[in-house]
């Protein structure tokens, strides 16, 4: 009894002989296995083999309707790996140009807003720059006239100076008209001119002078070219600086007849 407790290991079989009666088939070994040696079994009825049968059907017929099998395959698990990458890709990429989009609208509006501004402020310089030229160009045409006018003064003073030194006779004329200048109602009319010219007058305007009764003298202040009127109403100063000076404050030029000071 204590010798076969020492021969055996705690959870290995026992070896229990035949028995002595039963006769073993040639080449092959049968023995009787107690209860307490078998682990992890059940059992075994027909309708638990059924049952396995008719949960493989469901499973298949699960599979036909849905075309999915009930739990997913590592395939089909990957394939939803991709698809939803995918899916995140295009996400990803629908935000971009979105994000695109509304960039490049924002852009196109600031854009316009500095096209306008620069417009703006482009024309108001421009402003400010013709309105300075106009000015500038007031004044340029200002001298310009200026410029002509004492021109033309000076080139008239030398057409008229020649001219009277090489017509004196035109002295006769200026002194009529100054004659006939004076008041049918004045009296004691005299006329002065220049000692060269007396003979030139008295000669070129003698039928004034009977006209009007006036009295010819000479007179070394009158410059060549003019006389003074003198009478009892008033007096015409028909002299040459006179007259020039008229002639330059319509031109409005100042520039005198005389260059002496």
């Amino acid at each position: 009894m204590s010798s076969s407790r020492t021969g055996t290991r705690p959870g290995t079989p026992r070896q229990v002989p035949a028995p002595a009666d039963s006769r073993p088939a040639q080449g092959s070994y049968s023995r009787f296995i107690p209860r307490e040696e078998l682990r992890g079994f059940a059992n075994w009825t027909p309708d638990s083999f059924g049952a396995a049968v008719n949960a493989a059907i469901e499973k298949v017929a699960q599979v036909n309707q849905t075309g999915q099998p009930a739990a997913d395959s590592p395939a089909t698990a990957a394939e939803r790996a991709i698809q939803r990458e995918q899916s995140i890709r295009a996400e990803v990429n629908a935000a971009r140009q979105a994000g695109y989009a509304d960039g490049h609208r924002d852009g196109l509006v600031a854009l316009e807003h500095f096209k306008r501004d620069h417009s703006r402020l482009l024309s108001a310089q421009l402003g400010q720059l013709l309105a300075s030229f106009d000015g500038e160009l007031a004044g340029l045409e200002q001298q310009l006239a200026d410029a002509v006018a004492s021109l033309a003064t000076a080139l008239a003073r030398q057409v008229l100076r020649s001219e009277l030194a090489q017509r004196p006779g035109l002295v006769a004329g200026v002194a009529s008209e100054a004659v006939n200048a004076v008041l049918a109602s004045a009296r004691h009319i005299s006329l002065r001119v220049h000692p060269d010219d007396l003979a030139l007058v008295a000669q070129g305007a003698a039928e004034a002078l009977a006209d009007r009764s006036a009295r010819l003298s000479a007179d070394a202040a009158v410059a060549r070219g003019g006389c003074i009127v003198d009478s009892d109403v008033g007096s015409v100063d028909a002299s040459i600086q006179a007259r020039w000076h008229q002639a330059t404050q319509a031109l409005a030029a100042d520039l005198p007849w005389d260059d002496r000071p």
